[in-house]
């Protein structure tokens, strides 16, 4: 996803801040070379709408569609409050040894909803919320490719509910930006607080959601995925 941001952040043509991307994972990447291809398909006085495409010898294995945006001074009102935390220095980083590679990349502090791995399904299942400090491991200044990584860092909803990691997948994933490059690049490295949630799991199929903010409080990130599950 963060890839094909990056494709058209860097296109000549690209004009404005991302304000929507929209990824559907076709098909797992493999390792090795893939092309990628970025065309915007319509821009107007205040937008541009881009599609790319990722493709493994004939296939196309990952689809997007990505908005960008010129922002203007607005009217300005934020109804979602950031949550409620103890400072990052305060929670113990979850120790991620022997865990899935992507984990590695991400210091999480969880002050609600850790993932605890149990030999039996939880019944009932527990809470789907979780609430944790976000950061890039090793630390990096924020932008759009890393918020639009890390809102789809979370661990999946159904692992915390079920105490288990079965077969599962992200197949659609969109993220809104509310932020400008220099909102972002004022929260420098430090760490994001955020919330991850989940609705319903129905038939193979279950949503996550996801809200991440700067420590001054400003909501930079909402994100909302529908992903696959084998139980």
């Amino acid at each position: 996803a963060a890839t094909a941001l990056r494709a058209v952040l860097e296109h000549p043509q690209r004009e404005g801040d991302p304000i929507a991307a929209t990824v559907n994972f076709c098909a797992p990447i493999e390792r090795g070379e893939f092309a990628v291809h970025v065309r915007r398909a319509r821009a107007n006085r205040s937008s541009q709408h881009w599609q790319v495409e990722f493709r493994q010898g004939d296939e196309a294995v990952l689809t997007a569609s990505i908005v960008t945006a010129a922002r203007r001074e607005s009217w300005h009102h934020q109804a979602a409050r950031q949550p409620t935390l103890p400072p990052p220095e305060a929670i113990a980083r979850f120790a991620h040894r022997n865990a899935l590679s992507w984990i590695a990349q991400y210091g999480f502090r969880f002050a609600e909803g850790v993932f605890e791995p149990s030999e039996q399904v939880f019944d009932p299942p527990r809470s789907p919320r979780s609430v944790l400090w976000l950061q890039d491991d090793p630390p990096r200044a924020l932008d759009f490719v890393s918020l639009l990584a890390m809102s789809d860092a979370f661990f999946g909803r159904l692992f915390q509910m079920i105490g288990r990691v079965p077969p599962f997948g992200t197949v659609s994933m969109t993220t809104y930006f509310h932020a400008t490059a220099a909102e972002l690049a004022a929260q420098g490295s430090a760490p994001l607080a955020a919330v991850a949630d989940a609705r319903v799991f129905h038939r193979s199929f279950g949503d996550q959601t996801a809200e991440l903010y700067a420590t001054n409080g400003q909501l930079l990130a909402t994100s909302v995925q529908i992903a696959y599950f084998r139980v």
